[in-house]
């Protein structure tokens, strides 16, 4: 897998997840950041990469359990996919919709993507975790003060909004405004909404802001070059995708796959997984046991996958099941299909599901 460019090495500028670097030895995960260097500035690192820095993704998260109350796992699960790079995933028995946030570190600060669905810090304390992480990081870079921003997918969306209120009285932090014209103003795309195009600068990783409406009215989708790495939210994500604006979500489909093609991203990352392992097939509503989830992680096919469907549900009342998501075109989100789609194994799922 590519790596970061080589240069120069000095106490203070050294090339992120190089393995050339004497202290990292062949085995062992390549880092710089806890290097006992004697140093008195902080730790600048190199975000220029030849190729998607490399990351690590749950191959199961944490899955719920079928009386709530007895669950034991954490409120929040914390995987680090590299050094500079976080998902936090609330617990499916907090809420049901189990919603996944992201922490990004640049030389500047550090850039949280969505909230979660849980504004009550004792049953999903949110706050606390992100901040303990942002010590952590801080300790290691030689940072006593590490900028926080704070940004949704979508303002709109209460599985992604409800943790806000959590970081209103944090130093050091922003909160993106969440109403739609203050948001696209704070972007700077308010006179080319939906074709605007923003950033949030983290030091040196500098995070595109894309407006991709069609699920929600002020739907954004983020983009990490370093790990080449889109945050789509809901406007896809391996799960039961609705639509609130069937004109809105091809157009920001269409815009997502000229950009996904000028990029080249790894992954798609969303916030929710719904689908089980078994194709077509996903969790109703309400459900705090999914022991058979798919992975959090979509591919750039997946967007022409997408838009392809979308175009075929675009004015029509319908569900359209497909292996890795289901588009929901106004209709309820319990509503079930009768007639099973071509090219969709039909496979019945283990039990209990």
């Amino acid at each position: 897998m590519p790596q970061a460019r080589t240069h120069t090495i000095n106490p203070t500028l050294s090339g992120n997840g190089n393995p050339d670097l004497d202290y990292n030895p062949a085995g062992v995960r390549n880092t710089d950041s806890a290097v006992p260097l004697n140093r008195t500035e902080p730790v600048l690192h190199n975000y220029h990469c030849d190729g998607p820095a490399p990351g690590k993704l749950a191959f199961r998260w944490t899955y719920g359990s079928n009386v709530a109350v007895k669950n034991r796992d954490p409120r929040v699960q914390v995987v680090q996919y590299n050094e500079d790079t976080f998902v936090l995933r609330q617990n499916v028995c907090v809420h049901w919709e189990a919603p996944f946030t992201y922490l990004l570190f640049g030389n500047k600060g550090a850039l949280l993507i969505d909230s979660g669905a849980t504004a009550n810090a004792r049953h999903y304390p949110l706050r606390d975790t992100v901040d303990k992480i942002i010590t952590r990081w801080g300790q290691a870079r030689g940072r006593s003060k590490v900028p926080l921003t704070i940004a949704l997918t979508s303002g709109e969306d209460i599985a992604q909004n409800q943790g806000l209120v959590q970081f209103s009285d944090r130093p050091d932090s922003t909160i993106v405004p969440t109403a739609l014209d203050v948001m696209k103003q704070h972007y700077g795309f308010r006179a080319s909404w939906p074709s605007g195009t923003g950033a949030i600068d983290l030091g040196d990783r500098i995070i595109e802001v894309i407006a991709t409406p069609g699920t929600h009215k002020d739907g954004l989708t983020f983009y990490d070059p370093y790990c080449r790495i889109l945050f789509t939210g809901d406007l896809l994500f391996p799960g039961k995708i609705n639509i609130g604006n069937d004109r809105d979500y091809v157009f920001s489909l269409q815009r997502l796959k000229k950009f996904a093609s000028d990029r080249s991203p790894q992954w798609i990352l969303g916030g929710h997984v719904e689908m089980m392992f078994v194709p077509g097939k996903f969790y109703p509503r309400f459900a705090t046991y999914k022991p058979y989830e798919r992975v959090l992680q979509m591919e750039p096919a997946h967007i022409d996958e997408a838009l392809q469907y979308a175009r075929e549900v675009q004015g029509k009342k319908t569900l359209l099941l497909r292996p890795d998501f289901a588009l929901f075109n106004g209709v309820s989100p319990d509503q079930r299909t009768k007639v099973w789609p071509d090219g969709v194994p039909n496979i019945d799922p283990p039990r209990p599901f």
